[in-house]
């Protein structure tokens, strides 16, 4: 389960409305202590074993975690689609503020090189002190080096991982999204059947359960696969950073629950902007450009986000002042599936599909993504 809580869903400057790009995606296990078994929508994990990705980390993103119950000792790892402002002048603020909040855990960053530089700056010319490692992974040498896969893995447990692979996208500066691949796997005991086979309820169930083959009193050899299933639950989400080429991410969005993409403009906007300047091309995309690949791709969840400033909050189709409808209905002309509006402190849960081992049939639930509200806390 991946639990999206949208921090920033402005392009290039903020409103009063929304802040810049930045968006939080915690890991939950529901299989972890103190998650109710039966309620995955309830989410009572403790705090500590809520770990949390940060996409993006524009101006002003640790001023809107306030406002949030996420913790920045649980941030397991930054990545930034690329180097523009409102994608990464929050970066070295939140940073700072994580070291005078005491967190002494190494923290991931991926990111392209430059921000490496930007960060060595800061550190030189202000006296930023990290009592904590800084892992850099530059985005650059994770496509060269390992060609195809383009994937950082981040252990959360043994029973729980985490892959994020990388694409590269299409604007004025070197983009990318990153595919945020989520796998849980639980040993399921199959109690009927030992009951069935006269295994009386021991310590050995609970061997059997941990993978174990073991023996009872009386001399019996019990092997784990035969009374363990082992389930599998992958939750996919990509999250694309500015891009005018959604079909880049035609091969990233195979088996993806989810897709958050900026929709800049509306297509009729995009054109004009174009028409106006033929010398200057903003490179990004227009909810309906999205809207179409989209639906090509036959993707049945879609989160957009990145809104013009020019684009006020509320949704009236009959206004002249350009509003949140102009998006949706530019989108909703040629997509069909489900489709969302970011609005800054909305969370979203996405549940992926359950396996079970030996290609025994799962959980094959069609509704994988539910907004569950605002994350706001005042």
């Amino acid at each position: 389960m991946l639990k999206l809580t949208f921090l920033g869903t402005s392009a290039g400057v903020p409103t009063k409305q929304r802040n810049v790009t930045a968006l939080a995606i915690e890991c939950l296990n529901p299989h972890s202590s103190g998650v109710q078994q039966g309620s995955r929508q309830q989410n009572n994990q403790s705090k500590k074993s809520r770990p949390w990705v940060l996409i993006d980390c524009g101006e002003g993103t640790q001023q809107q975690l306030l406002h949030t119950k996420l913790s920045l000792h649980q941030l397991a790892a930054i990545c930034i689609t690329h180097v523009h402002g409102d994608h990464c002048y929050g970066l070295p603020g939140l940073l700072a503020s994580a070291a005078m909040s005491g967190r002494r855990e190494p923290l991931t960053l991926i990111a392209p090189k430059a921000i490496a530089t930007l960060l060595e700056a800061i550190t030189a010319t202000t006296e930023l002190y990290l009592p904590f490692a800084l892992d850099f992974i530059a985005i650059e040498e994770v496509l060269a080096e390992q060609g195809d896969t383009n994937k950082v893995n981040i252990s959360l447990s043994d029973q729980h991982q985490l892959d994020i692979d990388i694409t590269r996208l299409s604007h004025r500066v070197a983009s990318h999204a990153f595919g945020i691949t989520q796998t849980i796997s639980r040993r399921i005991l199959n109690t009927d059947k030992l009951v069935a086979d006269s295994i009386l309820a021991s310590a050995l169930w609970g061997k059997l359960q941990q993978g174990e083959d073991v023996t009872t009193e009386g001399n019996r050899q019990l092997r784990s696969v035969d009374y363990v299933d082992n389930e599998i639950q992958r939750t996919r989400v990509v999250v694309a950073g500015d891009n005018d080429a959604p079909s880049l991410l035609s091969k990233a969005v195979i088996n993806a629950d989810l897709l958050v993409h900026e929709a800049t403009y509306t297509h009729e906007v995009l054109t004009k902007i174009r028409a106006k300047n033929p010398d200057y091309d903003p490179m990004h995309s227009s909810a309906q450009l999205l809207g179409e690949f989209a639906q090509a791709a036959g993707l049945k969840n879609l989160i957009l986000t990145h809104f013009s400033a020019r684009y006020q909050g509320f949704d009236n189709p009959n206004s002249k002042t350009p509003n949140m409808a102009y998006i949706r209905l530019d989108a909703e002309s040629v997509y069909k599936g489900n489709l969302w509006l970011a609005v800054d402190f909305d969370q979203y849960m996405v549940d992926g599909a359950v396996e079970l081992a030996d290609n025994q049939e799962g959980s094959q639930e069609e509704n994988r993504v539910q907004y569950i509200g605002s994350a706001r806390s005042d």
